[in-house]
């Protein structure tokens, strides 16, 4: 097989939980990554959000937006909206029927053809005309505590059948192995590990020489479904929330009593933070604030949820993590309408607060170790890439296996998709397809 005679054009998706990527490969070994139009200007990332709106002018009674669009009209109408993001982290959920959106159901596979709509509409020229192959990446493990890899591939099936008849998917990491491996000139044995939104991911891949027949060989995948919002949640846990009362005690007559944790379960996810929005539980949140013994902490509970301002606590919690990524120290701050908070955060806090997770990533590692039955000294490269392959706590599971010098990383958002191009330009890509649906 070979990374380097690419024979047919095609389009690579790297349709994620938080960020959706498209490349084009045009069959002569070029790729191109579609540019998407968005109100801050054009990017090659693509928010994976939805955001629905009810409008009698429209056919159906329903408007909908995707990407960064989503997002700005949800920011410009919260109770009126309603805002969809990862959801490609209920594929695999056999609990999960339908979205309640208004007075409509919308299946996965409806969310899922409409977001592909918007995504194809704001590419422009790039996308315009489809080739016959498509591309997707799939994860190794789907995210949940039982994920169903069958019903996530049926739906799947269903999301991207509009796209065209020829549809093949693809592990994700064995997506950004397939580019990486282009880069080398000798035979190597690879392992790739892909950080996303909601799942982590590794392969290993098998490199021979440029002129070998057979030039890269996949030997092993597997997953584990913890990835970087499970970081961001541990932040907003042990750093924001605090700060908006979380642990503080309230008064019931004779008895001082824990603020019950179920007032910030909806702290977990942004969007449903509009959700609280609503006379009843402000009601009881001013109830709350005036039994509690530390007032002010309820006070900018309240102001977060009255005065909307999720999204913008949820973006700054991101910049404190990737501080934290470069610094050993950092500020977390955010200012809002009734709101304005700042904590000192240190990296070793922050690794302590993930610890559980990244003994989980370890076992991944050592589960696709023991699935190509190689030892760590057999690795020759290792390519980390996503977006919390640039937390060090996370390099280190791998400088400690591997050694520093093997290490390489880089278009951690984007190396997936052009891989995935590459994989379907590529005569043999049925040896790189995904036919069984076990779980890994």
């Amino acid at each position: 097989m070979s990374v380097h005679v690419p024979s047919a054009p095609a389009i690579g998706i790297d349709f994620g939980t938080t960020n959706s990527v498209v490349a084009r490969s045009a069959g002569d070994g070029a790729v191109r990554l579609a540019e998407f139009a968005a109100p801050d200007g054009a990017n090659s990332v693509f928010r994976s959000a939805l955001c629905f709106w009810q409008d009698d002018a429209l056919r159906g009674g329903l408007g909908h937006e995707a990407g960064p669009w989503a997002i700005a009209e949800f920011l410009a109408d919260p109770q009126g909206s309603r805002f969809l993001q990862s959801f490609k982290s209920v594929a695999a959920s056999a609990t999960f029927e339908h979205a309640p959106v208004f007075t409509k159901r919308l299946a996965f596979e409806d969310l899922g053809r409409i977001f592909l709509d918007h995504l194809i509409a704001h590419a422009g020229e790039a996308l315009r005309d489809l080739p016959k192959r498509i591309v997707v990446g799939r994860p190794v493990r789907y995210v949940g505590a039982r994920p169903d890899p069958a019903l996530a591939r049926a739906r799947y099936a269903g999301m991207f059948a509009r796209l065209g008849s020829e549809v093949h998917y693809v592990y994700e990491p064995l997506g950004a192995a397939y580019g990486f491996a282009s880069r080398l000139s000798d035979p190597a044995t690879l392992l790739v590990a892909d950080f996303g939104g909601g799942t982590s991911d590794f392969s290993i891949v098998r490199v021979e020489a440029p002129d070998a027949p057979r030039r890269c060989i996949p030997l092993a995948s597997a997953g584990v479904g913890i990835a970087g919002d499970r970081f961001d949640f541990r932040i907003m846990d042990q750093l924001v929330l605090p700060l908006l009362g979380k642990g503080s005690t309230y008064r019931s007559f004779d008895k001082v009593l824990e603020i019950p944790p179920g007032h910030f379960a909806d702290f977990s996810d942004w969007s449903r933070l509009a959700l609280m929005r609503n006379r009843r539980t402000l009601a009881q949140l001013g109830k709350l604030q005036h039994a509690a013994t530390d007032p002010a902490a309820i006070g900018r509970m309240i102001a977060v949820v009255e005065n909307e301002l999720g999204y913008g606590l949820y973006e700054a919690v991101g910049a404190v993590k990737r501080d934290l990524s470069s610094r050993t120290e950092a500020v977390f701050a955010f200012e809002g309408e009734g709101l304005s908070v700042s904590a000192e955060v240190r990296r070793a806090d922050f690794e302590r607060w993930i610890a559980p997770d990244l003994a989980e990533l370890e076992a991944g590692v050592d589960r696709v170790l023991a699935r190509a039955r190689l030892e760590p000294g057999q690795i020759d490269h290792v390519f980390l890439t996503g977006g919390s392959s640039l937390i060090p706590a996370v390099r280190q599971i791998f400088a400690r296996r591997f050694g520093e010098m093997r290490i390489a990383s880089g278009d951690e958002l984007t190396s997936i998709a052009h891989g995935l191009a590459l994989i379907g330009s590529a005569p043999d890509l049925a040896e790189w397809t995904v036919d069984e649906v076990e779980e890994a």
